[in-house]
């Protein structure tokens, strides 16, 4: 066969932005659902789980409303609640006493822990993928995590 009846072979066209948003979208809402429920096996609400989740050292309450993006009362009620049952204690900041920093107590910990380890969708989804594959997601995210994170404080 000549060069000039050689097969060739289609262009592959990069998706758009939009359709990796949408994409990252849905995959984050399933994703959500998926803590959610998980969470309330544990008789957490979905808001209270994520406040836990954030919860990998100390973390003022101003800081807490701010990565969740809600009003600072919100966390208050929510902190409120997950206290009562043992999940995390306040502390008094070494650094400015007026401050109150939130920290996961081990039954907090140990509970979120349970929570992921007991996300069927989101595990199944992921064992979809080859370690070599699972290795390539990690990667990507990685590099885009920083940028989103950086932005998301601006």
């Amino acid at each position: 066969m000549s060069a000039r009846n050689a097969p060739t072979s289609p262009t592959v066209t990069p998706p758009s932005k939009i359709q990796l948003l949408e994409l990252l979208a849905a995959i984050g809402t399933a994703q959500w659902q998926d803590f959610a429920a998980a969470a309330a096996q544990h008789g957490l609400t979905s808001m209270q789980a994520k406040v836990l989740s954030q919860l990998h050292g100390p973390v003022p309450m101003r800081g807490l409303a701010e990565r969740l993006v809600c009003d600072a009362s919100n966390i208050t009620g929510i902190v409120d609640r997950l206290e009562a049952h043992g999940f995390v204690r306040r502390e008094v900041s070494p650094a400015d006493r007026r401050v109150k920093n939130v920290v996961a107590t081990d039954l907090g910990r140990e509970t979120m822990r349970r929570v992921r380890d007991e996300m069927q969708a989101t595990h199944g989804a992921l064992d979809v993928l080859d370690a070599g594959e699972q290795e390539s997601l990690y990667g990507l995210l990685e590099r885009l995590r920083p940028v989103m994170e950086d932005r998301a404080r601006d």
